[in-house]
């Protein structure tokens, strides 16, 4: 009998494939395109644009289920590194495609292409410790959060409302973190050591490489389940219908995030979209948001429509292309909230939203693309949600949520 890790959140994967959910289906697809055509009239023409490629988004990471979470989670309780490989995967496909697009300087549009090169300090250490204890108790990470709450996952909603309440508190507390905390200038494989992006590329291969071998070495001492195999359509169908390989996943999510960066000029994004709307919920209640330090430079943004700002746009898409994928798969539902993932969620959910204006962004914007734009802030960020995750599995059962174990057995 094989024996396989799966977490408790993907259990719906090991079910037979169901019926599409058709009257679903052309709900979603009909808002979506009503979202493009509303975008269209309304704003800059990136913005439909970028709508699309947040269905693209969601379509993915629903189809693939993935995770951001669940890959530290299985590697640091169980040494399954599966999904960490295909971050790598990701990553070095990412990188293969920023390197020139960064190099160039230049949009779609014609505006200029910036990567994700953040500051190296105390705020990012505690953010990104915080972040991923958050993520391990909230259930998702931020692009988990989205596409969760797409598919139906009822708990998930309570996640997303605290994340955007923590995201704010933490916009509140910037001058704080960012001010008063020591920091080191942002540093850049690419510009900071005059390796330029093709230097910056080899080196960060060579990075990906190490840490797949690390992973593999990891395993062979461990020797972890492997993860459960879930059902799929054949051939073609199974674009639309069952689980994508993860590897699969991490190419599209890696092409998606360059065409991110060449039409708005900056990566994929999550969090700074919550911050936005906590911010203009708090504004409507009397508090004086546009003296925090978070918007002294930005004070537009919180007169203007949310649907001028470019992340709001995509994380919409996300919801709406993850509920399309769930619906085509016969899975959307809303499913049981307890006591204890309640609560989970909303501590989790704050912890997330604070720790990722702390250190610059979430499992998106700081992981994938700091490490995508050559930023060192990216490593580290990963390295320490790695820590918050060990702490959170000792966490995790106090709220009846499930830990990986050697010797889950699904059969």
């Amino acid at each position: 009998m094989a024996t396989y890790v799966q977490d408790q959140s993907i259990k719906t994967e090991r079910k037979p494939l169901n019926n599409p959910q058709t009257i679903l289906v052309a709900g979603g697809i009909a808002v979506a395109l009503i979202l493009t055509i509303f975008l269209a009239f309304t704003q800059h023409i990136m913005q439909p644009i970028l709508a699309l490629i947040g269905v693209g988004l969601g379509f993915t990471l629903f189809h693939a289920r993935f995770g951001f979470t669940s890959a530290f989670r299985r590697i640091a309780s169980v040494g399954n590194g599966q999904s960490m490989r295909a971050h790598m995967v990701m990553l070095a496909v990412a990188c293969t495609l920023f390197a020139p697009i960064l190099a160039i300087g230049t949009t779609f549009f014609g505006t200029e292409a910036n990567g994700y090169v953040s500051p190296i300090g105390v705020s990012l250490l505690v953010g990104a410790f915080l972040f991923g204890i958050g993520m391990q108790l909230g259930g998702g990470c931020a692009s988990g959060t989205l596409y969760a709450v797409g598919g139906g996952r009822s708990v998930m909603f309570i996640t997303l409302i605290f994340f955007i309440i923590g995201s704010t508190i933490a916009a509140a507390h910037f001058d704080f973190w960012m001010v008063d905390m020591p920091s080191a200038e942002p540093f850049s494989l690419a510009t900071s050591t005059g390796l330029g992006y093709g230097g910056a590329w080899a080196v960060s291969m060579l990075l990906f490489g190490l840490i797949a071998y690390i992973t593999i070495r990891i395993e062979k001492k461990r020797k972890p389940p492997k993860m459960a195999p879930v059902p799929s359509a054949i051939g073609w169908k199974r674009i639309f219908r069952g689980s994508w390989p993860l590897f699969a996943a991490a190419i599209v999510l890696a092409a998606l995030n360059a065409l991110t960066l060449l039409t708005r000029g900056t990566p994929w994004g999550v969090t700074s979209a919550f911050t936005l709307w906590g911010s203009k919920a708090a504004e409507a209640i009397g508090f004086d948001v546009a003296s925090w330090g978070y918007w002294q430079d930005s004070t537009a943004a919180l007169q203007a429509s949310i649907f001028a700002d470019t992340t709001t746009v995509l994380n919409f898409g996300v919801i709406l292309g993850a509920f399309i994928a769930s619906a085509a798969g016969g899975l959307f539902t809303f499913t049981k909230i307890t006591p204890g993932n309640a609560a989970a969620s909303v501590i989790g959910g704050l912890l997330m939203g604070y720790g990722a204006r702390l250190a610059f962004g979430c499992n998106v914007g700081a992981y994938f693309g700091g490490i995508a734009s050559f930023s060192g802030h990216g490593y580290i960020w990963g390295v320490m949600a790695l820590g918050g995750t060990f702490l959170a599995l000792r966490l995790r059962p106090l709220f009846g949520l499930s830990v990986p174990k050697p010797k889950d057995t699904f059969c």
